[in-house]
């Protein structure tokens, strides 16, 4: 029997303002992500909009899983070679970097948890191309949800287009669902086969956010006890939305006004009414 949480609607009403909220913390922040600032004053800014400004809490700071030490910061600021969990501090970014920033925030009791990955000035072909294809990859797991399919179609669909790219899939790390709880069953792979692993309800919630690196897919962990690199030093990326399982199908819950579109080869969801011809 499993044991994922089926949303009622209060729930999710609760998530989709946190979600809502979670996108809004990125689209305010894009303008200071450039060259010359440090992931410290992004955390910093960060903080104080969701505080000051939303009246949210920053989920991950402080936030201790057994066997760590508590998240020290409001964000997570991933650059380059750093796969997920980077700690904001001094790094100063530059032209050609690439950093992702995850940013989760606490509404009401609910999380809205999401992220988006930045290039910095001129980025090099291959990190623009990364982003891009983890992107799809993301989407194309996304595309998958409506109930009644598996977990693992979603896996499948990331795991075959980063492959056929020549990349890898991080397997150590995974989207998870999340509601009042930062992060409760069902662990979502982005690697596996159709058909396997939970069948999808209506009513679950959880996050999509493939981690794929340009080289292997073996990660090292840093002295900080947070940070996760590839082994290979090659260039890492992610994105992530937190989604609802819908009767039809599914809906992207960390959606404000500067989120990006999808790639232009997902079909919109069928239970969002479309235009009609005129």
């Amino acid at each position: 029997m499993s044991n994922i949480s089926i949303k009622t609607a209060e729930d999710i009403q609760g998530m989709r303002v946190a979600g809502r909220l979670g996108a809004e913390v990125l689209d305010y922040i894009t303008p200071f992500v450039k060259a010359g600032v440090t992931t410290g004053e992004l955390d910093r800014l960060c903080h104080e909009y969701m505080v000051n400004v939303q009246g949210t809490i920053p989920a991950p700071l402080n936030y201790c899983p057994p066997g760590y030490t508590p998240y020290p910061k409001a964000i997570c600021t991933s650059v380059n070679d750093v796969i997920c969990h980077g700690i904001p501090g001094d790094k100063v970014l530059k032209n050609g970097d690439s950093v992702n920033l995850d940013i989760t925030v606490i509404k009401d009791g609910y999380h809205g948890d999401n992220s988006r990955m930045f290039l910095i000035g001129e980025p090099s072909i291959q990190a623009r191309r990364l982003s891009e294809v983890t992107y799809e990859c993301m989407w194309l797991g996304i595309a998958k949800i409506k109930p009644g399919a598996h977990l693992g179609d979603i896996g499948y669909a990331i795991q075959q287009h980063a492959e056929k790219a020549g990349y890898s899939v991080v397997r150590e790390f995974c989207g998870h669902g999340i509601g009042k709880v930062f992060h409760e069953e069902p662990q979502v792979l982005h690697y596996g086969r159709p058909g396997t692993l939970e069948k999808l309800a209506a009513g679950m919630i959880f996050t999509v956010e493939p981690m794929i690196n340009a080289g292997r897919r073996e990660i090292r962990e840093m002295g900080d006890g947070w940070t996760i690199k590839t082994k290979d030093r090659s260039l890492s990326a992610q994105w992530e939305h937190t989604i609802l399982v819908t009767e039809t199908g599914y809906e992207i819950l960390t959606q404000s006004t500067g989120t990006p579109p999808p790639p232009a080869f997902i079909a919109p969801p069928t239970d969002i009414p479309q235009p009609a011809n005129v």
